[in-house]
């Protein structure tokens, strides 16, 4: 086997035994990201031939550290709307094209400290808007498994620049769906934390009370380990929670006997595709067969999870979009007479339609007179979404259900139909409406394509989340699989 094809933590103990050096590791990727990138398009900014050049500082490192680093040579890939200090960061927009930002992110400090080599930042639905990542301003990237399907959004140039091998993990961002649902259409594994066990700090912002950042790995025990690096309190993000880390490695292999699953009725609706239904419900039965205790719950409120995400996000959305003015950074337009036209045409020319749409959504909502209709009642539902959950939690230890409602669908298949692809994202989005944590890993195959698992935790229990998707994996092996 290849390096290429093993997993991060696979590779992170074969440097730390002194099998391999990390500039052999990157090689690897960067003669499989020279054959497969031209046709993927994951990367907005490609480095690998850098990470090539500090693999190799790395190398001579080595004999002189007392203690190797969690991440020491490794590679990884980075969403690119999450800011990386003198290294392009572009959300995939026109209106950040040229913003090198002068300052890392938390989760980047934290991934530097622990040795980290990045090998590029990966493309996304522009802003993070989208569920295809055809909304970047630059380029669609591809499915792997299917250069004529989308790689899922918005951090499908994360997913599928794992997906196909070209980096072993990488970050992306999760608001509704957005590490989840790229994963489980790529056939990777993909990790929405809790809300506020990862510093927002340095993530350019969508919609604040739901963005976290999150790890994507071929193996569940990847993202384990970058959960690892990248979780804990940071005193410059008053939303990080100072909740305890614990060793999330340590979850894995333990036995899973007595754990009660729950099967919310919700999320299996009359109309679910009949293979996506079949291929999760038997992931449960294996899980069961190990031990575990399936039991039915009911989640009423979760019919609503869509319509009120999509008044929250959007009006969150426009808010922290407002600073895109032309004035201080970012795009600014040529050509204009005072400063209301320059506010307006630099807006104008600087955000791509969908980033627009929801600007609108979300100033509509927030409007005199509308708001209590809209804005007032949608955070109502959202506390009901969220008791939902934890009436759930009294009778199970997690929840089961599908990630996506159908495979990888066709690149520009849904993109003249904005309410088809918001539908895409309806399994995920009460996850982080409810600020709860929650995985996606393969569970099989439909016409070729990767279909995925969701598991849904109780707030800050990543570890029992982990122990769960680790077992089922190791009892599927879907992880050996690779797109030809």
């Amino acid at each position: 086997m290849s390096l290429w094809q093993k997993g991060l933590k696979e590779l992170s103990d074969l440097i730390r035994s002194g099998e391999v050096k990390p500039s052999e590791v990157v090689l690897s990727f960067a003669e499989r990201t020279g054959e497969v990138e031209p046709q993927l398009k994951s990367y907005v900014t490609n480095l690998i031939e850098e990470a090539v050049e500090e693999a190799k500082k790395k190398d001579e490192q080595l004999p002189k550290l007392e203690k190797i680093p969690s991440l020491y040579g490794l590679p990884v890939a980075v969403k690119d709307n999450i800011s990386t200090r003198g290294i392009r960061t572009t959300c995939s927009s026109r209106m950040l094209e040229n913003y090198i930002p002068p300052y890392d992110a938390t989760v980047i400090e934290k991934m530097k400290a622990e040795g980290y080599i990045l090998t590029g930042k990966t493309n996304l639905d522009e802003f993070a808007m989208g569920s295809s990542t055809e909304n970047s301003a630059f380029f669609t990237t591809k499915n792997p498994w299917d250069y004529s399907r989308v790689p899922g959004g918005s951090s499908g140039g994360s997913a599928a620049a794992v997906g196909s091998g070209i980096v072993p993990a990488a970050l992306g961002s999760d608001t509704g769906g957005s590490i989840r649902q790229p994963a489980a259409f790529c056939g990777v594994v993909g990790l929405k934390p809790t809300y506020g066990r990862v510093s927002r700090y340095g993530l350019v912002a969508f919609a604040s009370s739901l963005d976290q950042i999150g790890p994507i790995g071929r193996r569940v025990e990847d993202t384990a380990l970058l959960l690892n690096v990248i979780g804990g309190k940071d005193r410059r993000d008053s939303t990080s929670a100072d909740a305890p880390m614990e060793d999330f490695l340590s979850y894995l292999g333990k036995d899973i006997k007595g754990l009660r699953i729950g099967l919310p009725k919700e999320f299996f609706p009359e109309g679910l595709d009949a293979t996506i239904k079949g291929l999760v419900l038997d992931a449960v039965k294996q899980l069961e067969k190990e031990g575990a205790e399936v039991v039915e719950v009911s989640m009423p409120t979760t019919e609503y999870a869509i319509e009120a995400y999509y008044i929250i996000a959007p009006s969150e959305a426009s808010s922290n979009l407002a600073r895109y003015d032309g004035v201080r950074y970012g795009y600014r337009t040529k050509d204009y007479k005072d400063l209301e036209e320059m506010y307006s045409k630099t807006r104008e020319e600087g955000f791509g339609a969908e980033v627009k749409r929801r600007i609108m959504l979300g100033t509509y909502s927030l409007s005199s007179g509308y708001y209590d209709a809209y804005y007032l009642k949608a955070q109502k539902v959202r506390t009901l979404i969220y008791r939902d959950f934890m009436e759930a939690f009294k009778q199970v230890d997690l929840l089961a259900t599908p990630t996506t409602p159908d495979v990888a669908f066709k690149i520009g298949e849904k993109t003249d139909d904005p309410v088809q692809m918001y539908l895409s994202d309806i399994f995920t989005v009460s996850v982080n409406m409810a600020g709860v944590p929650a995985i996606s890993l393969p569970c099989g195959f439909k016409d070729g394509l990767p279909v995925g698992l969701q598991l849904i935790g109780k707030p800050f229990d990543e570890g029992t989340l982990l122990q769960v998707a680790h077992r089922y994996e190791a009892l599927a092996g879907l992880y050996s699989r690779f797109p030809e």
